[in-house]
């Protein structure tokens, strides 16, 4: 991605999801969503990378739900610091947990590229994300956010 592009693509998520909180959240969800695909430059059987990568592409895929979910919750409650706002505890909580578990995730996929868990674990992790996700819209609209 050129520099221009980038610095163009930075402003319009700091225009959207302000500098704070719902930033940062958003942040760390791509963070650990890059070292998930960082894992899979490593994996040299064909059959090892092509689960890994389907179960990466499910989880790029909440990319945007989150992104969205970040840009609503701003919407409703600007953030430019890092106080969860009490209507939005629930939100945060759960996109927290997706993040967490993301990053679980790519431990899981890095420890069966070693030959140390079964790709199962993989999928056990990426569903504990698709599931916070999940939970986190539910509660945006629970909350009426």
């Amino acid at each position: 991605m050129s520099r221009f592009r980038h610095r163009k693509e930075q402003r319009q998520l700091t225009g959207e999801l302000g500098e704070g909180l719902w930033r940062r959240a958003h942040d760390r969800f791509v963070r650990a969503l890059d070292r998930y695909h960082q894992i899979l430059e490593g994996v040299t059987d064909t059959g090892d990378y092509n689960q890994l990568a389907e179960l990466g592409n499910q989880l790029a895929d909440l990319l945007p739900i989150v992104r969205d979910l970040c840009a609503q919750c701003q919407r409703e409650h600007p953030s430019d610091e890092l106080t969860v706002p009490n209507e939005c505890r629930p939100v945060h909580a759960k996109l927290s947990s997706a993040s967490n578990a993301l990053a679980t995730t790519a431990e899981a996929a890095a420890l069966f590229r070693l030959g140390q868990v079964p790709v199962e674990q993989v999928r056990f992790r990426a569903a504990r994300v698709e599931e916070d996700v999940a939970a986190a819209q539910q509660a945006a609209l629970q909350h009426e956010i």
